[in-house]
Parts: structure tokens; C-alpha cells; sequence
């Protein structure tokens, strides 16, 4: 689901931040080349002599500037209701709410251990019986997970916690007590307080079915809001989960002033429907989760003096398995690999300042300073220029050459950018044009030219977001870029046969939806690395959603499929069968072996003229029936009937 942030312009319209897919921090090691003293020529040689394993290869589209202030670990507390109406079964067997959040809690384990481990995850109960958090400072407060990386031994606890016996477990540990919302808050920001490291992101989630937790106590309301209040300050965001509960969830009573602002309008109707089925709480979790990070932040030149703060983001990223980890195979710690360079004559150990680097050109080396190839390699200064519009026909299918990117205002960075970038957006939408550009995205990467098509917002019924608005960044190729191919040239297909494949594909039509087809490869890999971790028995079996429905295929086809074998392929033709091995050579001075006569009668050979299907006979055969009627066979060919000749004796007849 696409969840965004709202930007306002001076017009008072929205203009919604689309998603970000987590981009990596790439940790770079510059190192000067002027004189140094001893001093900083250690520190040169410690920048230069970096452990390997740190640095992150990363795709083009996927790197960033590490100019945006959002650096260091996200971290996500789980707070949950643990009061006897969490337990309550719902009708016909349904699952309780607390069955319910324990297995998005557990989903978010398992999520966060595969796409971002070290991410900080925590899980507090409030409203138990028991007590049990840092120094024992609050009661009625049970943190069962401090705010620590996710492992397999925490995905155990929390299975622990599920279904009929997790409920025995969680009233026998910690039972169902008063209720102190402040206390829990205050418990929350000790576990954020107690944190040494950088966080980037700090998110807490409330799951509860009361929508008044303390039964009308106006002094624990007031604490509560005040605690949440100070959360909010030091950028904690708190998000609330709630459940579905007889009489439904009215959170205007009190959790309007705990909770903090939705991001855009779209999260505001979440925030007043509560979560009835299993998937919608999944989904509603997965969204506030997610980050949102731009690749970069650029300017975007549209004349002299006038720039545009824009974001770029990718929608869609690769998903690829994650490199092996090598071991020490007595001790299975992680190996830290270093590298040292040394001279080959002498053996002695190489400074930075003592490599050079060289080209060959013209048979001659050329050797450069490392400086002199940093600034070869540097074009200018990462941006975007404006060089002019063109209109939507000059795009072609064939200009593809990697994935589209996003572009979207970065209101903070410059003010006015979204008033201006929603005009440009609005005009270019109406004039069907693109903007052509361009683009440097990082330091030290060739220029591309690219072109920004205008991207217009999509609302459903309900005035929710689907599309964002903003212009799609299209990389163009260049000149360089473009081959030129001699295609193989084949006979056509008959209007006959065109006609019949037709009606093959109309009846193979579907609708197809990217996020309905997950990589099987990667799945079963995740799948047998969580029953390694979870000491399980065997791997969850993995549905593989790529594999066409053949049953389903054939139902759909009918006798299409045979009608089109039998208009293309002759009717002797076997897929399966191997080729025919060549023939030897006839012995020196041994007689040649002769072809074996292949008749057909005048009847038949009507028969194929009439039907069309002179086609499927071989060429043997219809040399016979040349011979037959007089008619020329010295360079001739079987499917024009005239010369070229090309086709074995062996060839099927093959007409398209």
C-alpha cells in the first residue's frame, strides 16, 4: 500500500510524498594526496587500508547523496493492550484481538530480520497484572523485548504468545491488571532514553480495543497526554492500531490528543476505521512502517537563478538474496577481510601516495595522479537542468534502457519548490509534453540526459490516493547506446494462421498486477533460513505463483491449441522427436544410395490445392507432383515457387 507524507503550498492544496524504498548508507573514505606530515600520513594509510566487508555495492538507482538528515537505525516499540478484552474470541471462531497482534508482531520480526536487521524492535505490554521494566519503576508495565535488534530466539517468544496456548501463557506470566496508559508512555521513553545509538526514525504503536482505557479517570487521561505529548517533542511518532470491539471504537473520546497527526489524508481515514480482519491490520502496520527516503535531493534548474528543490525515488528496486557472511569455522564469528598492497620487486607495504593509476592509449601509458582521475571522472555538480520540452509522440518504447524513477518538491529544502513544481507538473499534463533534462545524480557520475513525464494524481471514491502526483524521470540512451541489428528475415504467416493465434491470445487475456507474482527463489530461500533459525522441522512450503496454470489453460483453449497445430505443423510433425542424424557420405567407387520415391495420388493433391495446404507436403513430395504435371523443378524453392531452393529433403513443410 502506498502511504505518503503532505506537503501544502501556498495554496493550501496537497501535494503527497509517494514512497521511497529504503536506500542504503554508503560509508566513503576520502584521502588527500598534498604533503602531509607522519601524523596524517597514518591517517591516510588507515582511510586507505578500510575493512572491505563495509563497504555496500549498490545499484546506481539505489545510492544516494548522504546529503538528507536521516541517517542512523529506525526503531519500532510495540505497546499492546493486555487486558481481559484483548482475549475475547471473536464470532465463528475468529481469532482475539491479542491472537491478531501477536501474529503481525511476529511478522514484522520476521520482516525486519530479512530487509533491515539492524533496525531496533521492541515489544511492552500495558495493563498486565505482573510488572516487569528497567529498575521496576512502573507497575502494571511488562516489557517483554527491550529495544534491541531482532533474532530468531525473540520470533520464538512471540510464537509463543499465539493461538489458545499463548493466551494461557500470557495470563499465567503476566495476567490482567489496572491500566495506566502514562505509566506505559514513560516506560517507552526509558527504553528510547537508554539507547546509546543514532536513531533515525522512532515509531510507537498502540494496539488496544478500548477507546477509553481508564474508564473515565481524568487524572490518568491527563498524565497520558501529557507523556505523549513529550514523546512526540523528541520525535518519537505514535500511531495507534486500534481494534474492532462491540460498539465499535470511538477515538475522539480520547486517544485523538495521544496519537500523532496523520501524514497525509489518506492515513486520516485509517486512523478513524478500526482493523476487523487479520490483513487489514498487516497492511495498516506495513504502511506506517515502511521508510520513506529519497535516493537524492537535487535542484532543479529551470533558468538563471531559478531551482527547484526535488527528491528522487525508485517504486521499484530488485529484490536480491543477501551475500554469504564468511565464518571463522572454529569460532562462526563474522570475518573481517583487509586488504594490503606491496611492491613487487621489493615486497615492501604501498602507501595511497605511492600508487598511481595509468591508461594505454595509442600504445603509449599514460600515468595520472589520483587526483587527476577524480576530477576526470567529474562532470559537474549533481543537479538537473531544464533544456526544453517536447511533446509525448518523440518518446518511444524503444528509448527504454533501465527503470523509471520518481521525482517529487522538497518543500523544506527551498520554500516555493511545490508551487512552482505543481504548475510546471500542471501545464506539462495539459500541453501533453516532457521536459527533457539533465541529470547528474551523485558526484562522479556521467551526465544522463533524461525526460520527466508529467504524472497526474488518481483518487478513488472514497477520495483516497492511489497515484501520486509528480513526473516520472525516463532515462533516454544515447547515440552510443543504440544498436543497429540485422534481424533474420522469415516467411510470413498466413491471414489464416494470424487469425487463429488471435483468438488463442484473446482467450489467454489477464489482468496483471506485479505484486500478485512473488520471486519463488528468493521466498524458499527466507523460508529454509527461518526453519534453520527456528530449529522448525521442515521449511513452510512456498507457493510458486510464476508457474502458468496449465488445467486452467486448457479449460480456456479448447480445440484452439490443435487447430493451430494443424494449420502450421504437417500432420507427421513431432515436437519431441530428436532430429534426423546426417547422412554419410557414399563410399569412393560404391554405387550412391538413392532416395526412396515418395508418391501421392492426382485425388490428394487436388484435395491440398483446394484446402490450402500444399504446405504441410515435403519437398520430395511435391518434386513428384512437379514431375507429374511437367513442371519445372531446377531452382526452385518450396514456399515462393520460385528460385532460391534453401529446404533439405528432410524438412517439414512449414508455411507461414
Amino acid at each position: 500500500m502506498q502511504r505518503g507524507v503532505t506537503l501544502f503550498t501556498s495554496g493550501d492544496k496537497p501535494f503527497r510524498k509517494p514512497p521511497a524504498i529504503e536506500t542504503k548508507l554508503v560509508r566513503t573514505c576520502e584521502a588527500a594526496t598534498e604533503k602531509r606530515s607522519t601524523a596524517a600520513l597514518m591517517a591516510e594509510w588507515n582511510t586507505y587500508y578500510h575493512n572491505e566487508d563495509e563497504e555496500e555495492e549498490q545499484e546506481e538507482g539505489e545510492q544516494s547523496t548522504g546529503d538528507y538528515k536521516l541517517t542512523g537505525r529506525d526503531s519500532l516499540v510495540f505497546l499492546i493492550d493486555a487486558s481481559k478484552e484483548m482475549f475475547i474470541k471473536g464470532e465463528d471462531g475468529e481469532p482475539s484481538n491479542f491472537d491478531m497482534t501477536m501474529q503481525v508482531v511476529r511478522s514484522v520480526y520476521t520482516s525486519k530480520i530479512i530487509s533491515s536487521h539492524r533496525d531496533l524492535v521492541a515489544l511492552v505490554f500495558y495493563g498486565t497484572e505482573q510488572s516487569k521494566n528497567p529498575r521496576n519503576s512502573f507497575k502494571h508495565v511488562y516489557v517483554y523485548h527491550d529495544l534491541d535488534e531482532p533474532g530468531a530466539k525473540r520470533v520464538q517468544d512471540v510464537d509463543a504468545l499465539r493461538e489458545e496456548k499463548g493466551a494461557k501463557l500470557a495470563a499465567e506470566t503476566m495476567g490482567s491488571g489496572e491500566t495506566s496508559l502514562g505509566d506505559a508512555l514513560w516506560c517507552c521513553s526509558n527504553l528510547y532514553s537508554d539507547i546509546k545509538l543514532r536513531l533515525s526514525h522512532k515509531r510507537l504503536m498502540i494496539f488496544t480495543c478500548r477507546d477509553e482505557p481508564h474508564g473515565g479517570d481524568s487524572t490518568k487521561d491527563r498524565q497520558a497526554r501529557t507523556k505523549a505529548s513529550d514523546l512526540k517533542e523528541t520525535g518519537v511518532v505514535i500511531d495507534l492500531m486500534h481494534l474492532m470491539k462491540p460498539g465499535g471504537f470511538d477515538v475522539s473520546i480520547f486517544f485523538r490528543d495521544i496519537v500523532s497527526p496523520p501524514e497525509d489524508e489518506s492515513e486520516l481515514a485509517l486512523q478513524l476505521e478500526p482493523c476487523q480482519k487479520m490483513e487489514d491490520l498487516k497492511k495498516r502496520v506495513r504502511a506506517k512502517e515502511q521508510k520513506k527516503r529519497a535516493i537524492a535531493r537535487l535542484k532543479l534548474c529551470l533558468g538563471e537563478d531559478i531551482k527547484v528543490a526535488v527528491g528522487i525515488y525508485a517504486n521499484a528496486v530488485t529484490a536480491r538474496k543477501p551475500g554469504a557472511i564468511k565464518l571463522y569455522r572454529e569460532t562462526n564469528e563474522p570475518v573481517r577481510s583487509k586488504t594490503r598492497t606491496f611492491h613487487t620487486q621489493t615486497g615492501s607495504l604501498l602507501l595511497p601516495s605511492d600508487i598511481k593509476k595509468a591508461q594505454i592509449y595509442g600504445k603509449k601509458k599514460i600515468v595520472m595522479e589520483r587526483d587527476e582521475v577524480d576530477a576526470i571522472k567529474k562532470f559537474d555538480d549533481p543537479g538537473l537542468i531544464l533544456i526544453g520540452f517536447k511533446p509525448m509522440e518523440s518518446l518511444k518504447l524503444h528509448h527504454y534502457v533501465r527503470p523509471s524513477l520518481f521525482l517529487y518538491p522538497e518543500e523544506d529544502q527551498v520554500k516555493g519548490s511545490a508551487c512552482l513544481f505543481s504548475a510546471l507538473l500542471t501545464k506539462c499534463s495539459e500541453r501533453n509534453v516532457f521536459a527533457l533534462c539533465r541529470c547528474i545524480s551523485r558526484r562522479n557520475v556521467p551526465p544522463r540526459f533524461v525526460a520527466l513525464v508529467p504524472q497526474e494524481e488518481v483518487v478513488d471514491e472514497g477520495k483516497v490516493q492511489n497515484i501520486p502526483p509528480g513526473f516520472n524521470v525516463i532515462f533516454l540512451p544515447y547515440a552510443d547506446d543504440i544498436r543497429t541489428l540485422d534481424t533474420p528475415q522469415f516467411p510470413s504467416a498466413s491471414q489464416t494462421q494470424v487469425d487463429k493465434m488471435k483468438e488463442i491470445v484473446s482467450k489467454l487475456r489477464f489482468k496483471y498486477r506485479s505484486d500478485a507474482f512473488e520471486n519463488p527463489v528468493i521466498q524458499q530461500h527466507y523460508r529454509n533460513l527461518e526453519a534453520l533459525a527456528l530449529d522448525m522441522m521442515a521449511p513452510e512450503d512456498t507457493d510458486d505463483l510464476i508457474m502458468p496454470k496449465v488445467d486452467q489453460i486448457d479449460d480456456r483453449l479448447g480445440p484452439l491449441v490443435q487447430d493451430f497445430k494443424d494449420l502450421v505443423y504437417p500432420s507427421y510433425y513431432n515436437p519431441d522427436s530428436k532430429p534426423a542424424a546426417k547422412r554419410k557420405p557414399a563410399n569412393i567407387g560404391g554405387a550412391a544410395e538413392k532416395k526412396p520415391k515418395l508418391e501421392v495420388s492426382e485425388d490428394e493433391l487436388k484435395a491440398h490445392v483446394q484446402n490450402g495446404t500444399l504446405g504441410k507436403l515435403t519437398v520430395p513430395v511435391l518434386k513428384e507432383a512437379c514431375k507429374l504435371f511437367g513442371v519445372r523443378t531446377t531452382g526452385l524453392d518450396k514456399v515462393h515457387g520460385i528460385p532460391g531452393g534453401g529446404l533439405s529433403d528432410n524438412t517439414p513443410g512449414l508455411l507461414f
